[in-house]
């Protein structure tokens, strides 16, 4: 448990973190294993204990499923929530963060899109880094809190 939190796995007060799409996926859809959690950890992020950082990378992904379905409605929710929801800096594709993401993405063989979250979340001094893939456990630079692990 981390000191300060009083479930499992919650950053400590005032911790900068890293938020993986999967983890807003959780969060909106109120998933059955994993939703309550999401939502201490955002309560967290809104209260402001803990302010968090995301790509733009979060809302292209949370999109295509809606906009695949031909959802629009859904879809407008999502960006409003997401692009209003308080304490989350959300950080575009820079140069800069495309050659880091490159260089975790080779190091690592990760995803493009894990890449580019985990470039963010270590540019912007995110003391860890949230998201459901194992594959994260490899990366040294952030600790990355894999969801599964602390439900």
């Amino acid at each position: 448990m981390v000191e300060g939190s009083s479930v499992q796995g919650l950053p400590g007060e005032r911790e900068r973190i890293g938020i993986d799409t999967n983890v807003f996926i959780y969060f909106l859809e109120n998933h059955p294993r994993y939703g309550a959690w999401c939502v201490s950890l955002f309560d967290r992020i809104e209260r402001g204990h803990n302010p968090a950082v995301t790509s733009t990378v979060t809302l292209l992904e949370l999109l295509v499923q809606p906009y695949r379905e031909q959802k629009e409605e859904l879809a407008q929710k999502i960006f409003a929530l997401t692009s209003t929801y308080p304490k989350i800096e959300w950080v575009p594709v820079t140069m800069n963060l495309a050659d880091r993401a490159a260089e975790l993405r080779a190091r690592y063989r990760l995803s493009t899109p894990d890449a580019i979250q985990l470039a963010t979340a270590i540019s912007h001094r995110a003391g860890r880094f949230y998201g459901n893939d194992r594959s994260l456990r490899r990366v040294k630079e952030i600790e990355c809190v894999i969801v599964d692990d602390v439900i």
